[in-house]
């Protein structure tokens, strides 16, 4: 009984969290503070009371439009509470009240962010990708502590390791694209043209290198791929663009890695 009490607490307290990842994700590219003013309509402007602001149930309670201006809200608000919570609730049945559970929840909130401000604005802020380089290497320094026995460095380097891994493999491999591209067209890059990745998704693998490490770095740049190829068809096809965001299929790949690198390494190279 007290354990699904404990679940329905955490869910709610991931949802209220998930309310707050809407106002960075919507407020973040516009330059704006994420803690002043209160919440308010993006069309009307008038805030919003507590009671229109209750994850899940104000949304359908209000059939997903303003009290007040009656606009439509996305239902992107929705999601990100449910994620959230769901993540929120996820983690604590697989590792409990622990570290490896405080970390994994603050790292899937960086992700849920940068998703959805990528996919809304073609960015992923640096509040983000460098902000979550420095808190992930801070977790790692934190876990050298924590070991059962005498301190040792292993994790640190690997975090370490993993933002150069991370950052440096889709950088260079952006670059040589890039390069070889225009050295077939003969042409260079016309202000700052380019054809691959840009520069926050170098930083946002580098992000992913200092929570997760060198390999499910490396295992994510390999990954990332094969969720975009899906999209990527279907963008062209229905609406003729060749580019997309790729800050959502890094997180993808990403959350994959953070539950099964080991295995997947192992399926990959048996010998080893």
């Amino acid at each position: 009984m007290l354990d699904t009490v404990i679940k329905v607490f955490i869910f709610i307290f991931g949802s209220l969290i998930g309310s707050f990842l809407n106002v960075c994700i919507y407020r973040m590219p516009l330059g704006e503070s994420v803690v002043r003013p209160r919440s308010h309509c993006t069309k009307c402007k008038k805030m919003i009371p507590w009671y229109d602001n209750v994850p899940f149930i104000s949304y359908i309670l209000l059939g997903g439009r303003c009290r007040f201006c009656k606009s439509r809200i996305s239902p992107r608000y929705f999601l990100v509470e449910f994620l959230t919570a769901g993540f929120f609730l996820l983690f604590y049945i697989l590792y409990g009240f622990s570290y490896p559970a405080l970390m994994y929840i603050v790292f899937i909130c960086g992700l849920i962010v940068a998703t959805f401000v990528d996919i809304a604005h073609r960015i992923i802020p640096d509040q983000i990708s460098i902000g979550g380089i420095v808190v992930g290497l801070l977790f790692s320094l934190l876990k050298s502590y924590l070991q059962p026995t005498a301190y040792e460095l292993r994790p640190i380097w690997d975090s370490l390791i993993g933002v150069i891994a991370g950052g440096g493999i889709i950088y260079l491999t952006a670059f040589l694209f890039d390069l070889v591209y225009f050295k077939m067209l003969k042409k260079g890059p016309v202000d700052g043209e380019t054809t691959s990745m840009g520069g926050g998704d170098v930083k946002f693998l580098a992000m992913i290198g200092a929570f997760l490490g060198w390999k499910a770095a490396i295992l994510t740049f390999f990954l990332a791929p094969f969720f975009a190829a899906v999209i990527g068809v279907i963008n062209l096809i229905t609406k003729k663009e060749h580019t997309i965001p790729y800050g959502p299929f890094l997180s993808l790949a990403a959350v994959a890695c953070m539950f099964w690198t080991s295995q997947i390494l192992r399926w990959l190279f048996p010998c080893f």
